[in-house]
């Protein structure tokens, strides 16, 4: 089974913001591939939905508390295949990066997940949120993306719904070798 967690914060007020574009891409890959609509998981504060063999996760704690409900979700599935899709304000908006087993970068829903679950064989699509000027991440992650970036944000949420299809089914290194340029 392959377990895909998109992260960001829960609620209208941030459902579009930066930080939120991880929630977004798993939106937009559940609804490019026919998955059945999201669901509560009380027990792990998530909203999942399974499909072939993949499991979809949108974490209802708050970002920086992601790594209790990914713990919770894990625990009790058996799984060879963790991807986190989630905002990275280093990476200019339009751009995505796979890696794995990587540190958070100062990323505090990563940083998170890794304390509760470790590192080892995680699998992560960073996708790019940085605005063109220069500003601390704290001002800009639950800012709106301005007119002008909502385009790229559409195309790049596309791309890494391509990319978690690659993922899926061809594997690690064939979705890096094509995303990763």
């Amino acid at each position: 089974m392959t377990i895909i967690i998109g992260l960001g914060n829960p609620g209208k007020k941030f459902e579009t913001t930066r930080h939120n574009v991880g929630f977004m891409a798993i939106d937009e890959f559940a609804k490019k591939n026919n998955f059945p609509d999201f669901s509560l998981n009380k027990k792990a504060n998530t909203l999942v939905s399974e499909k072939n063999n993949v499991f979809l996760a949108k974490p209802q704690t708050f970002m920086n508390d992601s790594g209790f409900a990914v713990k919770e979700i894990i625990k009790n599935t058996n799984t060879d295949n963790i991807i986190v899709v989630h905002d990275d304000i280093d990476l200019p908006i339009g751009s995505i990066k796979i890696v794995k087993e990587r540190g958070s970068a100062g990323h505090k829903g990563v940083e998170s997940i890794i304390q509760a679950i470790g590192n080892n064989g995680l699998i992560r699509i960073r996708i790019g949120i940085q605005p063109q000027k220069d500003t601390k991440a704290l001002k800009i992650v639950l800012k709106k993306f301005s007119k002008e970036e909502t385009a790229s944000i559409n195309d790049t949420l596309t791309k890494a719904c391509s990319a978690l299809d690659l993922l899926v089914e061809k594997g690690l290194d064939v979705a890096m070798n094509e995303y990763n340029r």
